[in-house]
């Protein structure tokens, strides 16, 4: 911001790399679930090893968690004064 950067253009960037993780992060979870799901298949009472609705709910409602998460420190790095970051630094 202390180079003309825009307020939305940093938060922009800040929640762009969370979001990066965030994407990998549940990729990785997703493929490990559906792997260890035929394991697990014995443990679970009602639903299928592999419902729908929980590969689908679950990481949305993480990703949604993630995100809100991510928020916090791209308002916090647009609330700090350029010139205070400046002679920080």
């Amino acid at each position: 911001m202390a180079l003309g950067a825009e307020v939305s253009t940093v938060r922009m960037m800040v929640v762009k790399q969370g979001r990066r993780i965030l994407l990998f992060g549940v990729g990785m979870g997703l493929i490990a679930a559906f792997l260890l799901s035929r394991m697990l298949s014995g443990l679970v009472y009602g639903i299928r090893s592999t419902d729908p609705m929980t590969f689908i709910g679950v990481p949305a409602i993480l990703a949604l968690v993630a995100l809100l998460a991510n928020l916090i420190p791209a308002v916090r790095a647009t609330r700090t004064d350029p010139a205070t970051a400046l002679r920080a630094e």
